[in-house]
């Protein structure tokens, strides 16, 4: 690794990065406050972090929204979030159309709430022309689901004489994610001290570069987005070679 370089690279800038926002339960408890008061601070955060990215010439920023596994959490929450997706969405379209941004969605769609189904499409829908940056919303997403959706659907192919089994690559699975319009990020981002990926792009995340910081996700911003981005450039990407190669 290089020396951490003070001022942004405007050639090495990670195409797409991809963020797990963590925190916002933490950051709420230690203000004496609800979980849902940090989910609702995390939303002012996903509007600077978004205008930041676009600013530093991102081209995609992914968010690990709403995993499969949340469901798991307690039902007053897990709907108060739901509300707030449906909200969020309405709010910020006049915003997202203003600055350009392309709204698309990965993750198991039909199995959200009908509102939220229908705020979803009707960005996505509205949004699909902006070519400024593209905001990909990972909901009711989870790698591993992706990863069974897609051997399925592969499967089913070979089954159906429609696909032979020698012609099954790297590149063929690709196409087969819920990414397959998106390159892979180069720069993997989760905030609040914790250091795993859980179960997020497992297949896209193969040759990311990986920066974990403790600041909670609603107190994330332009400035610790910054810093992550110096620390990737500051980083040696070599893909299997040596670095007199490259």
């Amino acid at each position: 690794m290089s020396p951490e370089p003070k001022v942004l690279n405007n050639n090495k800038i990670p195409r797409h990065i991809a963020l797990i926002m963590d925190g916002n339960g933490r950051w709420a408890r230690q203000r004496g406050e609800q979980r849902l008061f940090g989910h609702t601070k995390g939303v002012d955060a996903v509007r600077e972090v978004l205008k930041a990215a676009k600013s530093f010439g991102v081209s995609f920023l992914t968010l690990y929204a709403f995993s499969t596994e949340n469901w798991n959490r307690p039902k007053a929450e897990v709907d108060a979030l739901m509300n707030l997706l449906v909200d969020s969405i309405t709010n910020e379209l006049p915003e997202l159309q203003k600055q350009g941004v392309k709204l698309i969605v990965i993750g198991d769609i039909k199995g959200l709430p009908v509102k939220c189904q229908e705020s979803l499409r009707s960005g996505m829908d509205t949004t699909k022309e902006n070519k400024e940056i593209t905001l990909v919303l990972a909901l009711n997403y989870s790698a591993k689901w992706e990863i069974t959706e897609c051997v399925r659907e592969i499967s089913l192919k070979v089954a159906k004489k429609e696909l032979l089994v020698n012609e099954i690559t790297p590149a063929l699975i690709s196409s087969h994610l819920t990414t397959r319009d998106i390159p892979d990020p180069e720069l993997l981002i989760r905030t609040s001290g914790e250091h795993r990926i859980s179960n997020f792009l497992l297949w896209q995340l193969a040759y990311a570069e990986f920066y974990f910081t403790d600041t909670h996700w609603p107190d994330f911003g332009k400035e610790e987005l910054k810093a992550a981005i110096l620390s990737y450039q500051s980083r040696e990407r070599r893909f299997g070679m040596v670095s007199e190669q490259l």
